[in-house]
Formats: structure tokens, C-alpha cells, sequence
């Protein structure tokens, strides 16, 4: 949407800067470090999309960048240049994992963090099979996406406060149900007329076709992305789900469906909870402070 309303550069993919290129390429103050990055980067889909010269934004980055801020300034920066505008914006959600990191090498940057309802959210996950239950958790991917979704948004939250009036949260829902007023309020964030009708009218990528794993729309009516938990649950899933998340949902200000004296709370859903938490922020840790990060991170980049 915020690429419709226009004098921002068009680049159709998440450039996993942060997530991904930077803690595989470690100290960018090293040329050596800089020349392997540019290798994969050059060959990948993320240099395809951007529409840039491959000697002239090598040539850039070897001699000007330091960091993942500069890397990400200077690709973008070089991609809003050619395309005559004066503004970019970057749509990878696991840079909310990096929040504190972008706005020590990227003073000016402002987060816009898009929350959504972890019961939706959850089911899409699963659907996509983008979470991985361990071994012997087969069946709970539902489960494990909903527990993904509650601490990539508690941490994106943390870090978020910890920057001040450069964070903003929009809530979805409110985006799907009442545009016009959510994106004044955004444009005022952001100083950017987002103009509601020009923002229809130009409709650039799921604006004009929805990215969703359920389909844009059915022969029983219009596309409606919201709610969908109400029918992709079962009463008892659902309980369960709640009894894992609900906490969270609430302080959201989601409300629950499952009356409170019905939310499970046993010993192995408080279990399942700290296990995978433990395991997301060790993955996190690993996959930035260390070597073997950098290791397991391999087949990560492999789709890029």
C-alpha cells in the first residue's frame, strides 16, 4: 500500500539484509567479507528484482559499505535513484529480530511494525508449512506457528518501545476494515500523503492480488482475510491455542472465544510454551553471535 501511493521505489521482495545476508558475511568492514557477499548476492533473485547494473552496484557497495545498514541504504538508495523517486521501503518481517541493530547503522529509519491476529496468523503459517514442530510433535505446526507469532511480536514490541517515535504499530484488521483512517494516521508517521484512491488505482502486487495462502477469493463471496480462525479451528484446537497464546492475544487487544473458565492451562501446554521459546531465542542468538550460525544459515541462503 505504501508503495502504491507513490515516490517510493518499487522492489518486489524482502531483502533479508538483516536476517539473513549480514550475519552470513559477518564484519563488512572487511573487503574479503564484502567480495563473498556480493558473489551471492549478485547471483541471486534479490539482485534480479532490483533492476540494477551488476558492476556499478558492486563497485558501490565494495567501496562504501561497512555494514548491514550501508548495504541495505545503498541497494535501496541506488534502486529509488534509477527509478526517479525519493523514498524506499523494506518489507522483511524478521527484521523486526533487528530492530536496535538497523537503528544504530540506519539513524534516520522509521519501523512500521503490522500486527495481526495470531489465530490467523497461525493457520497460514501451518498451511504454508513455514514452522517446523520437533520430531516427535508431529501435528502441532498450528501450535508452533501461534507460539513463533507470540514471540516474534513480543520482541519486535521490546525493541520496538526502545526506539521511541521512530515505531509505529498498525494493527491489520484495521488496514482491511477502515483503510482510509489507518493510513492517515500512518502518513502522518511516515510524512507521506497515502492517498486511499490513488493507492487503489496504481494497486502495485497484493494490493491488486492478494498474497495469501487461501486464495484471493471464493464463489461464496469477496476476500475477507480476517477471521478466518473462526472456521479454520476446532472448538477443542481452539481452546488449546488460547490456553498457549491467549494471554498475549488479550494484550493485543484481540478478545478470546473460548469463555475464560474453558482455557486449558496444564503442565504440557506451559511446557510446550518455555520449550519453544528457549528454542527461538537460541536459534536467534546462535544464528547472530556465532560461527556455527553463520554454518547452519548455508541452506537459508540457498533460496535467495
Amino acid at each position: 500500500m505504501i508503495l502504491s501511493a507513490g515516490d517510493f521505489a518499487v522492489y518486489r521482495t524482502e531483502s533479508n539484509a538483516f536476517n539473513l545476508l549480514v550475519p552470513q558475511f559477518g564484519n563488512l568492514s572487511s573487503r574479503k567479507q564484502r567480495e563473498k557477499l556480493m558473489q551471492v548476492w549478485l547471483g541471486s533473485k534479490l539482485f534480479e528484482r532490483s533492476g540494477l547494473k551488476q558492476e556499478a552496484i558492486r563497485e558501490k557497495i565494495l567501496e562504501d559499505c561497512r555494514s548491514g545498514g550501508d548495504f541495505l541504504r545503498i541497494v535501496m538508495g541506488e534502486i529509488a535513484k534509477n527509478q526517479g523517486v525519493r523514498r524506499w521501503a523494506d518489507c522483511t518481517p524478521e527484521h523486526l529480530l533487528y530492530i536496535p541493530q538497523i537503528k544504530q547503522e540506519i539513524p534516520d529509519a522509521q519501523i512500521i511494525h503490522i500486527i495481526r491476529d495470531g489465530r490467523d496468523v497461525a493457520l497460514s503459517l501451518a498451511k504454508q508449512n513455514w514452522i517446523h514442530p520437533f520430531p516427535w510433535q508431529k501435528g502441532q505446526e498450528v501450535f508452533v506457528a501461534g507460539l513463533y507469532w507470540e514471540w516474534i511480536v513480543s520482541k519486535g514490541r521490546i525493541f520496538g518501545r526502545s526506539i521511541g517515535s521512530d515505531y509505529f504499530e498498525v494493527r491489520f484488521e484495521d488496514l482491511v476494515k477502515n483503510p482510509r483512517d489507518t493510513l492517515s494516521a500512518l502518513g502522518r508517521f511516515i510524512d507521506h500523503d497515502l492517498d486511499y484512491d490513488r493507492i487503489q488505482h496504481v494497486a502495485i502486487g497484493s494490493v491488486r492480488e492478494p498474497n495469501s495462502s487461501f486464495g484471493s477469493q471464493s464463489s461464496s463471496g469477496p476476500f475477507v482475510p480476517v477471521g478466518r480462525w473462526k472456521r479454520g479451528f476446532s472448538p477443542e484446537n481452539l481452546a488449546s491455542f488460547e490456553g498457549l497464546v491467549g494471554q498475549t492475544l488479550q494484550t493485543l487487544g484481540y478478545t478470546l472465544a473460548t469463555p475464560a473458565g474453558q482455557i486449558p492451562s496444564s503442565l504440557k501446554l506451559r511446557r510446550m510454551r518455555a520449550m519453544y521459546r528457549f528454542y527461538f531465542d537460541s536459534k536467534l542468538w546462535l544464528k547472530s553471535e556465532t560461527p556455527l550460525g553463520r554454518l547452519l544459515m548455508r541452506s537459508d541462503l540457498s533460496w535467495l
